[in-house]
C-alpha cells in the first residue's frame, strides 16, 4: 500500500477561556495532583501586580498553598533562569507549576519541567542545539503544570515547544516534547488589560507570523489550514481595537484565543518558518523582543521569497480581508502584503531596527548565523536573499554611513 500523505494533529493542553478564569487556578493545580505548587513570573508582571494576583487567590481559599515563588526570569527564557529556577523548584520542594507570563516565562517553565524530569543540572549542556523528542519515545512528564497566558502573541501556554536562549553559545535553541505544555491553560484577557500598547501590537504581530507560517508551510493539512485561517481573521479584526482600546474585553480575549489557534498550526506543522529563522539570529544578537523582530521583518521576508507563499495565497488573501483579490499570484501577494503594511502602521509599529543601532558591518557574519539557526532546519533561505532582507530592515541612513 503506497501512502501519499501524512499529517498529525493533536491538543493535549485543556482550556479555560473568559474574563475572571485566574480564580480557578487553585482548584485546577489541585485537580491534577498538585499539593506544593512554585509559582513562576518575572519582575515586570510582579511590578504590575499580576504575581500578586495569583498570589492572593491562593491566600484567599483554604486548603493547597503556594510552596514559592519564583520572579527572576528574563526575556527569551535564559538557560542560566532556567537553571536557578530548577534548583529554587528543589529547595521549595515543589511538585507542581504554574506559570503566569508570556512566551519567556511560559517557555522557561516548559524548561524548568523538562529539566527536572530528566534530571537535568546545567540546561546550556543539554540544550546544545534543537531538541526534539517525539511519541511514542517520549515519556509523559508527571509534574502538574498550568500556565497563565498575559499576552496575546506566543500561544507558549499551549504549544509543546520552547525557544531557550543557550547563554554560552549565543543561539536559541528549540526544545521539542509533546509532554512540555502545560496540562491546563488559563486565557484571561483581564490580565492582559495593562499591557502597553507597543508590546499588545508586536506580541499580536508574532501571532499573525504563526498563523501565516503555519499555513504557507508544507506540512500543512486541512486542519491547521482551519486554525491559521481563523485566528488570521481575528488578529485582523481585534488586534488595532486591542491597541487602541487596551480595555476592550472582547477584543483582547479574541485575541488570546487567536493567538492559541494560530501556535497550534504553527508547531503542528514545523517546516518552512523563514521568518522566524531571521528573527531568532537578530534578536539572539541583539535583544529584540521576538514579537517585534517578526513584525518587522514578517512582509520583507515574505516579498523576498514570494514563490513560497504564491500556491495558497488567494485563500491567504480572503482571510486577512483583501477585496477583490487578483487571480494573479504575485499581485495577489502584493495585495495582502499591502494589508500587512497597514496593519502594521496603524498599531504603531516600526518598519525597520532603527532603534537597535545594527552596524552594516555586521552582515556578512549573521548570513552564515541565519542559516545555522535551528529554525531554518526546514529552509535553508539562500545568502543572497538574507543580505537583502537584512539590508531592507537595516535604516537607509545607517547603510549610507
Amino acid at each position: 500500500m503506497k501512502i501519499t500523505s501524512y499529517s498529525e494533529f493533536s491538543h493535549r493542553t485543556s482550556l479555560r477561556m473568559g474574563s475572571g478564569t485566574r480564580i480557578l487556578v487553585p482548584d485546577l493545580i489541585e485537580g491534577l495532583g498538585g499539593k506544593r505548587p512554585v509559582l513562576f513570573s518575572d519582575r515586570g508582571l510582579t511590578q504590575a501586580g499580576l504575581t500578586q494576583e495569583i498570589i492572593d487567590i491562593f491566600e484567599a481559599v483554604p486548603g493547597i498553598q503556594l510552596a514559592g515563588v519564583f520572579d527572576d526570569i528574563e526575556q527569551d527564557a535564559k538557560t542560566s533562569n532556567i537553571n536557578r529556577a530548577i534548583q529554587y523548584f528543589k529547595e521549595c520542594n515543589g511538585d507542581s507549576i504554574i506559570a503566569i507570563g508570556g512566551g519567556s516565562v511560559l517557555d522557561t517553565a516548559k524548561g524548568i519541567k523538562w529539566g527536572i524530569h530528566n534530571k537535568v543540572s546545567n540546561m546550556a549542556l543539554a540544550m546544545s542545539g534543537n531538541v526534539m523528542e517525539l511519541w511514542p519515545k517520549a515519556e509523559p512528564i508527571q509534574i502538574p503544570h498550568v500556565a497563565i497566558a498575559t499576552t496575546a502573541g506566543t500561544g507558549a501556554e499551549v504549544s509543546a515547544i520552547a525557544v531557550i536562549y543557550n547563554e554560552m553559545l549565543g543561539v536559541k535553541c528549540n526544545l521539542l516534547n509533546p509532554y512540555i505544555n502545560a496540562d491546563i491553560a488559563v486565557l484571561d484577557p483581564d490580565l492582559t488589560v495593562g499591557l502597553p500598547p507597543k508590546v499588545t501590537a508586536f506580541t499580536g504581530m508574532d501571532a499573525l507570523t504563526h498563523a501565516i507560517e503555519g499555513y504557507f508551510t508544507s506540512k500543512a493539512n486541512p486542519m491547521t489550514d482551519a486554525l491559521a485561517l481563523h485566528a488570521m481573521k481575528l488578529i485582523v479584526n481585534n488586534l488595532k481595537t486591542a491597541v487602541i482600546q487596551g480595555d476592550n474585553l472582547a477584543a483582547r480575549s479574541n485575541m488570546l484565543q487567536a493567538s492559541t489557534l494560530a501556535i497550534n498550526s504553527f508547531t503542528l506543522t514545523f517546516g518552512e518558518d523563514p521568518v522566524h529563522n531571521v528573527a531568532h539570529t537578530l534578536g539572539a544578537k541583539y535583544g529584540i523582543p521576538h514579537g517585534l523582530a517578526n513584525a518587522v521583518l514578517l512582509p520583507t521576508v515574505m516579498r523576498n521569497l514570494a514563490p513560497l507563499y504564491f500556491k495558497k495565497v488567494h485563500e491567504f488573501a480572503f482571510a486577512i480581508g483583501v477585496r477583490e483579490p487578483s487571480n494573479n499570484p504575485e499581485d495577489c501577494l502584493a495585495q495582502c502584503l499591502e494589508v500587512i503594511y497597514e496593519l502594521r502602521k496603524e498599531i504603531g509599529l516600526p518598519d525597520d531596527f532603527a532603534e537597535y543601532n545594527i552596524d552594516p558591518a555586521d552582515i556578512p557574519k549573521l548570513i552564515p548565523a541565519v542559516q545555522m539557526d535551528p529554525s531554518g532546519i526546514g529552509f535553508r533561505i539562500p545568502e543572497d536573499v538574507i543580505e537583502k532582507i537584512l539590508k531592507e530592515v537595516i535604516p537607509a541612513s545607517v547603510l549610507a554611513e
